[in-house]
C-alpha cells in the first residue's frame, strides 16, 4: 500500500525487495485466486501472507507456521531475511514452524519448545541438545534437530533417543521436562530475568511508535480509494451484469406500461401510473440486495487488515461508500432515461430530474441499509435473514401494499420509519402534482380538488408539494445514518469466526499412545520414524488394507500444458497468447514404488498432478498418458485413482467417521459387504490416527472444527478408504509437524507396500521423509524436469548425479539432501554456474534409461486387458441416492445456523404479517380491503420464498466445491447428488410452510373449512419449494455467489411485475400477458386467492363504479377464475420440475472451477 503514497513512483523499493526475497516477483501481476478461480499457487499464497506483514513498518512480528506449503530453499531464504530484520533493525520476532530444515533451524537464536501446552525449553539454540543430553536423550547423526525436538517429548517416539545404555529407560513426561528446565541453568536465569522489573528509562523515546498508523489518515484514505477502484475494475463483470439486469428490467417495464395505453383522465388511470411508479421504486430497492453478499464476503480480509492496523476502519468504510455513488447514479440514470418518457410520466424536464433524484437517493438508502445489515450479521445466512426481514417491513409498511389508513395504530411507527414510504411520497408527488393531473375531481367520496390530489389522497399520501423535499431530505438523512452506523459497526464489531479445534483430551491421547508404544516395544517392530517409513523387507508385512485391487503403472511422455494468457499480462510477458506451464515432462510411476515430486514453489508440481489425474478444467494438453500400457480413459481412471488435494475440501457439518463412511460407501464396489467396509474404514482411521476424532465435526477452515493438521489427515483418509490403485497426493505433509508428517508418510509407505502406485508432491521434507521415497521427479521453474530416477540408499544416486556436474558443490556431511538439491538447482545458482540443468538432464544417460522404461510401460503386457468396468460408477443409482441423502441429512441436521434461523424468521414473519393484517379477510367491504388482503398474500409468499432462495444459495455454494471434488473422483452421478440435496431441502420446507400457514390462516381470518386450509398450505409449501429450487438453480448456472445473488434479485423483480399485484394481468398489453402464465409467483397468488375467495359473494364498494361481489371483482378486474384452481396446483409441480431439471443439467454440464 506504500507505493500509492509515493508521488512519481509506481513501485516502492521495499515492496520490490520483499517480492524478490519471497520469490513473488515472477507472479507479481497475477491475481491471487481462490478455490474456484485459478490464481497463484498455494505456496505463493502462503508467501504473500508473510509479505503483507514484512513490507510494513512493524518490528515486532509474530508468525504462525509461515513455511507451510513452501520448499525448504524458499523457507530458508525467508527466515534468513527475517533474521536480518531482527539483527540489523533490532526487531522482535517469534516464529512457529512445523517442519523446519536443519539449515533453517540454524538461523534462529533462541528456541521455545512447546509440548502439551507447556514450555519444555526456552533459551539459546546452541544449548538445547545439551539440555536434553543431561536428561539422557541424544539426537542421532542423520536426524534433523527439529525432528528430534518434536519427537523426544512424545511417548510414542521417545525411547529411540535414550542414550544412557547403563540405565533402564523410563518414560520422561512433559511435566517432568518442565520441572527439570526450571532447575536448569538457563531456566533459572530466565526466571531471574522475569522477576526483575523492566527499567523503562533505558529505552530510547523513539523505540515505541507514538502513532497508530504508519502514514497519515488522509494518505490511507487515498490508498483505500485507489484499491477499491482497482477491485471494482477487476470485478467489472459483476457490475456489467447488474447494469445489464437493470436495463432489461427497464425495457420489460416499458413494454408493460407503454405510454400508448397510459391515460391520465380518471382515478383508475392514476392506479396504472402508481403501479409503474411502485415498480420503479421496488426495482431500485431490490437492486441493493446484492450488496449483502458483496459486503459479507469482504469482511474476513477486512478484519485481518483492520486488526493488523493497515488502516483506520473509517477509511475503508468511507471509500467503500463513496465509490458506489457513481454506480448508483448510473443505474438510476439508466432506469429513468429508458422508462420516463416511454411510459409517459409528466413531460416537464423538472419532473424528469425530480424522479431521477428520488430514485438515486432511495437506491443509496437501499445500499447503505444492506451494507449495515451485512456488517451486523457478519455471516451470509444471518445477514440474508435480517436483510429480507428489513425489506419485508419496508415494503409492507411503505404505503402501497397497505395504505396508511389501513395500518393498525401499533404499526404506525413502522410506516414513518420505512424508506419506501418516503420514496413513494417523493415520486408520487413529483408525478401527480403536475398540471396535467389538474382535471377536477368528481368523486364526492374523496375530498380533493383535482384528479391528481384525489389519487394521492386515496393512497394515503400527502398532497402538498413541499413533502417531496421533506421526503428527499429524510432519505438523505437515512442514508447518512446507515453509512455512519456501518462505519461504527466495522470499527467496533469483531469477526464471528470462532477459532476452535476439534482436539481430544491429553489424558485420552496419552493413554492411547502408551498402549500403542507398549505394543510396539513388545513386538520390537518399530524403532524410529525413519525405520517406520523406510522401504525395508520387514515393512512389506503391513497392517490392514487387505481389500483386493489391481496393480497399475502410470507412464507419461512429452507432456506439455498451456493456458491462455490474461490480456493484461499477454503484452508484457510474451508475444504469444498462451503460457506454457509444463514443458516436455516425461516420467513413469510404477506399482510398489513411492515417487516424490519435488520442486520450488511455482515449478508446476500441482499442475502436473492435475494433468495426470484429469482434474484440469481449462488449458491445452499435449503428449501421451498411459495406464499399464493403455491410453488413459478419465471415466475409468477416476474409479481406480485417488487424489489428495492441497486444499482440504470437505463438507463442514459431518463428522470425521461419517466423511470416511460416505467415501467408502460410494467408492468401494457392491461386492464388498457392509461389515467389511466398516472394518476397512476403522483400519484407515487407525492408520492415519483419526480414531479419537471420529465424532468431531469437520467444520469450516479458519472458523471451527478440525485443525489444519487434522483436516490434512482426513483428506488422505477419504482417498485411502476408496482402496485406489493409483494415488496422487499434493503436499500431504504440508501443515503437519515432524511427528504427524511421519505418521502420514508411514501410512503412505504402507499403502505403497501393498503394490499401489503413489506419487506425492512435497515441499520441505526432512531427511527421514525424503529418503523414505524410492524415486524422485525433480522440477524447476518453467515446468521442466531436471532429474527423474531412483534416490538410492541415503540419496546416494541423486547426490552422485548432481555432484558429477561441473561446478556443483559437494553435499556437506549430515546435510539434508533435499535442501541441498533445491539450493543448487535454484535459478540464481543456475545463472551463477551458467548451467541449464534441464539440458544436462536431457543429454544424460539417465534420461535415455527413463525413456526406455517409459516406452516399455507405454505398451501393454501380453495377455493383459484394458481396464474397464461394467458400470460408470461403483454403486448403483439407488445406492448413490441413499448415500448422498444420508450425508445431506446430517449436514442439514447440524447446520443450525441455517435451519434455526429460517424457522425463527418464518415464525416472526408470520406473527408480523398476522398483526399487520389482523382479521382483514373477515371484513372485506371495499376494494381497498380486498387489495390489502392481496398484499398480505403477496408479501407472505414473495418475501418468505425470496428469503429461502437467498439463504439456500450459501449452502449450495459451500457444497458445490465439495461436489466438484467428489464428481471428479467418480463417486456418483449428478442426478443422485441433485436428488439428495433437493429432497432434504423439501423436507425442511414442510414444517416451515406449516408454521406460516397456521399463523397467517388463523390471524388474517380466512374462512373455516379444512379444504381451504389444505389449499392454503399446499400453495404455501409449493411456493417455498420452487423458490428454494430457484436459489439452487441460480448457484448452479453462475460462477460465484455474487452473481447468483444478483440473478435472484433480477428474477424476483421480474416476477413481481407479473404477479398481478403491481398491475392486473388484464391491464398488461396482450403481447406481454403470456409472461404472467410463465411466472410461478403469479400462480401462487392466483391459487391462494381463488381457493380462499373464489366463492365469496360479499358485495364490494368500488370508488366511481357500481358495487360487485368479491368473486365477480376477482374475475372481471383481476382475471382470477375459480375453474383454474386445478391448473394453478399443477403449474406449481411443473415449475418445480423445471427448476430441478435445470439444476441437474447445470451441475452435470457446467464446471466453474477454473483449474
Amino acid at each position: 500500500m506504500r507505493e500509492v503514497t509515493m508521488e512519481g513512483q509506481t513501485t516502492h523499493i521495499m515492496t520490490d525487495y520483499v517480492l524478490k526475497v519471497l520469490r513473488l516477483d515472477t507472479c507479481a501481476d497475477l491475481i491471487v485466486g481462490d478455490e474456484m478461480i485459478r490464481g497463484i499457487s498455494g505456496g505463493e499464497k502462503k508467501r504473500l501472507t508473510t509479505g503483507e506483514m514484512l513490507v510494513g513498518p512493524a518490528r515486532a512480528l509474530f508468525m504462525d507456521e509461515i513455511s507451510n506449503g513452501l520448499d525448504s530453499s524458499t523457507s530458508f531464504q525467508i527466515i534468513k531475511y527475517i533474521r536480518q530484520i531482527a539483527h540489523i533493525m533490532d526487531g522482535t520476532i517469534v516464529i512457529s514452524l512445523l517442519q523446519p530444515s536443519p539449515e533453517t533451524f540454524e538461523l534462529f537464536d533462541d528456541v521455545m519448545l512447546f509440548s502439551e501446552g507447556q514450555i519444555v525449553y526456552h533459551g539459546p539454540r546452541d544449548n538445547i541438545l545439551e539440555f536434553f543430553g543431561t536428561m539422557g536423550f541424544k539426537c542421532p547423526e542423520r536426524k534433523g534437530i527439529p525432528d528430534f525436538l518434536q519427537e523426544v517429548t512424545s511417548r510414542k517416539d521417545q525411547r529411540q533417543y535414550w542414550c544412557k545404555g547403563n540405565q533402564p529407560y523410563c518414560y520422561v513426561s512433559v511435566p517432568q521436562f518442565v520441572q527439570f528446565f526450571k532447575s536448569y541453568s538457563i531456566g533459572t536465569q530466565l526466571s531471574d530475568e522475569l522477576k526483575t522489573p523492566y527499567d523503562k528509562s533505558t529505552i530510547h523515546p523513539a523505540a515505541l511508535a507514538m502513532e497508530k498508523y504508519g502514514i497519515t489518515s488522509w494518505e490511507l484514505f487515498k490508498i483505500c480509494i485507489s484499491r477499491e477502484w482497482l477491485l471494482m475494475k477487476r470485478n467489472s463483470f459483476l457490475y456489467i451484469f447488474k447494469t445489464t439486469q437493470i436495463t432489461l428490467m427497464s425495457l420489460i417495464g416499458v413494454s408493460v406500461f407503454w405510454r400508448g395505453r397510459m391515460r391520465h383522465d380518471t382515478i383508475a388511470d392514476g392506479g396504472k401510473f402508481f403501479g409503474a411508479l411502485f415498480y420503479s421504486l421496488s426495482n431500485v430497492m431490490f437492486n441493493g440486495v446484492a450488496e449483502l453478499a458483496m459486503t459479507v464476503l469482504r469482511l474476513p480480509l477486512f478484519y485481518k487488515q483492520r486488526d493488523s492496523l493497515f488502516f483506520p476502519p473509517w477509511t475503508f468504510g468511507l471509500s467503500y461508500c463513496i465509490l458506489k455513488l457513481p454506480l448508483s447514479l448510473m443505474e438510476s440514470g439508466i432506469w429513468v432515461i429508458l422508462t420516463y418518457y416511454t411510459i409517459g410520466f409528466a413531460p416537464p424536464a423538472s419532473r424528469f430530474f425530480g424522479q431521477l433524484l428520488a430514485l438515486f437517493v432511495i437506491h443509496q438508502v437501499a445500499l447503505s441499509m444492506f451494507r449495515l445489515i451485512a456488517v451486523v450479521g457478519r455471516t451470509l445466512v444471518l445477514a440474508n435473514n435480517l436483510g429480507i426481514s428489513a425489506l419485508l417491513l419496508t415494503f409492507v409498511l411503505g404505503g402501497f401494499i397497505v395504505s396508511k389508513e389501513e395500518i393498525h395504530p401499533w404499526w404506525l411507527w413502522g410506516y414513518w420509519a420505512s424508506p419506501m414510504q418516503y420514496g413513494q411520497t417523493a415520486i408520487a408527488i413529483n408525478e401527480f402534482l403536475d398540471p396535467r393531473w389538474n382535471t377536477p375531481n368528481n368523486d364526492p367520496a374523496i375530498d380533493a380538488s383535482t384528479i391528481g390530489k384525489a389519487i394521492l389522497k386515496s393512497r394515503g399520501i400527502f398532497m402538498n408539494g413541499y413533502w417531496y423535499w421533506i421526503s428527499i431530505g429524510v432519505l438523505i438523512g437515512m442514508s447518512l445514518l446507515f453509512n455512519a452506523c456501518f462505519i461504527l459497526a466495522i470499527t467496533y464489531l469483531e469477526s464471528t469466526a470462532n477459532f476452535r479445534t476439534a482436539t481430544i483430551t491429553w489424558q485420552a491421547e496419552n493413554d492411547n499412545l502408551q498402549s500403542e508404544a507398549e505394543a510396539l516395544v513388545a513386538d520390537s517392530d518399530v524403532v524410529s520414524n525413519a525405520n517406520v517409513i523406510e522401504n525395508t523387507p520387514t515393512n512389506r508385512n503391513i497392517r490392514g488394507m487387505v481389500l483386493p485391487f489391481q496393480n497399475l503403472s502410470l507412464a507419461f511422455n512429452h507432456v506439455n500444458y498451456y493456458v491462455d494468457m490474461p490480456t493484461e499480462v499477454d503484452n508484457q510477458v510474451t508475444s504469444g497468447n498462451r503460457l506454457q506451464l509444463l514443458c516436455d515432462v516425461s516420467g513413469a510411476i510404477k506399482p510398489g514404488v513411492m515417487t516424490a515430486l519435488v520442486g520450488v514453489s511455482g515449478a508446476g508440481k500441482t499442475t502436473l498432478l492435475d494433468v495426470l489425474s484429469g482434474r484440469k478444467t481449462t488449458g491445452y494438453l499435449e503428449g501421451s498418458i498411459n495406464i499399464s500400457g493403455y491410453p488413459k480413459n478419465q471415466e475409468t481412471f477416476a474409479r481406480i485413482s485417488g487424489y489428495c488435494e492441497q486444499n482440504d475440501i470437505h463438507s463442514p457439518h459431518v463428522t470425521v467417521y461419517e466423511s470416511l463412511t460416505y467415501s467408502a460407501w460410494l467408492r468401494l464396489g457392491p461386492e464388498i459387504d457392509r461389515e467389511t467396509r466398516k472394518m476397512f474404514v476403522e483400519e484407515i482411521m487407525e492408520l492415519v490416527e483419526l480414531k479419537f476424532l471420529r465424532d468431531a465435526l469437520v467444520g469450516t477452515p479458519g472458523q471451527d472444527g478440525l485443525s489444519t493438521e487434522q483436516r490434512k489427515r482426513l483428506t488422505i483418509a477419504v482417498e485411502l478408504v476408496a482402496n485406489p490403485s493409483i494415488i496422487f497426493m499434493d503436499e500431504p505433509t504440508s501443515g503437519l509437524d515432524a511427528r504427524a508428517a511421519a505418521i502420514v508418510m508411514r501410512t503412505v509407505r504402507n499403502t505403497v507396500n501393498t503394490g499401489r502406485t503413489v506419487v506425492c508432491t512435497i515441499h520441505q521434507p526432512s531427511i527421514d521423509i525424503f529418503e523414505a521415497f524410492d524415486e524422485l521427479l525433480l522440477m524447476k521453474m518453467g515446468g521442466q524436469v531436471i532429474y527423474a530416477g531412483e534416490l538410492g540408499h541415503n540419496s546416494r544416486k541423486l547426490v552422485e548425479y548432481f555432484e558429477a556436474i561441473p561446478g556443483v558443490p559437494k553435499l556437506n556431511e549430515g546435510s539434508n539432501p533435499a535442501t541441498w538439491m533445491l539450493e543448487i538447482t535454484s535459478p540464481s545458482f543456475e545463472a551463477q554456474l551458467n548451467i541449464y540443468f534441464a539440458e544436462v538432464f536431457y543429454k544424460s544417460s539417465l534420461y535415455q534409461t527413463n525413456q526406455e522404461q517409459i516406452e516399455a510401460l507405454s505398451n501393454p503386457l501380453p495377455g493383459s486387458k484394458e481396464l474397464s468396468f461394467s458400470t460408470l460408477y461403483a454403486q448403483s443409482f439407488f445406492i448413490q441416492c441413499m448415500a448422498c441423502f444420508w450425508k445431506q441429512h446430517w449436514s442439514y441436521w447440524r447446520n443450525t445456523r441455517y435451519n434455526a434461523s429460517r424457522f425463527f424468521m418464518t415464525t416472526a414473519w408470520g406473527l408480523l404479517l398476522g398483526t399487520i393484517f389482523f382479521n382483514i379477510a373477515d371484513k372485506i367491504r371495499n376494494e381497498q380491503d380486498l387489495l390489502s388482503l392481496l398484499g398480505c398474500i403477496y408479501a407472505a409468499l414473495s418475501f418468505l420464498g425470496g428469503n429461502n432462495a437467498m439463504a439456500v444459495q450459501y449452502v449450495v455454494a459451500t457444497e458445490r466445491t465439495v461436489f466438484y471434488r467428489e464428481r471428479a473422483a467418480g463417486m456418483y452421478s449428478s442426478l443422485a447428488y441433485a436428488f439428495a440435496q433437493v429432497s432434504i431441502e423439501i423436507i425442511y420446507n414442510l414444517p416451515q410452510s406449516f408454521i406460516l400457514a397456521v399463523l397467517l390462516y388463523t390471524m388474517v381470518g380466512f374462512g373455516p373449512g379444512a379444504h381451504k386450509f389444505l389449499w392454503f398450505f399446499y400453495f404455501t409449501f409449493m411456493c417455498l419449494v420452487y423458490f428454494s429450487l430457484l436459489g439452487m438453480m441460480a448457484v448452479s448456472i453462475t460462477q460465484n455467489y455474487h452473481i447468483a445473488t444478483v440473478l435472484i434479485a433480477f428474477t424476483f423483480n421480474l416476477w413481481n411485475l407479473f404477479t398481478g399485484f403491481n398491475i392486473p394481468r388484464l391491464q398488461i398489453p396482450r403481447w406481454g400477458r403470456w409472461y404472467s402464465w410463465a411466472t410461478p409467483l403469479f400462480w401462487s397468488i392466483y391459487g391462494t386467492v381463488i381457493s380462499q375467495l373464489g366463492d365469496n359473494d360479499s358485495l364490494l364498494e368500488i370508488p366511481g363504479e357500481a358495487g360487485m361481489t368479491v368473486k365477480d371483482f376477482l374475475s372481471e378486474k383481476l382475471g382470477y377464475e375459480k375453474d383454474f384452481l386445478g391448473y394453478a396446483a399443477a403449474a406449481h409441480l411443473g415449475f418445480s420440475l423445471l427448476f430441478f431439471s435445470v439444476f441437474v443439467y447445470s451441475i452435470k454440464s457446467l464446471n466453474f472451477q477454473n483449474r
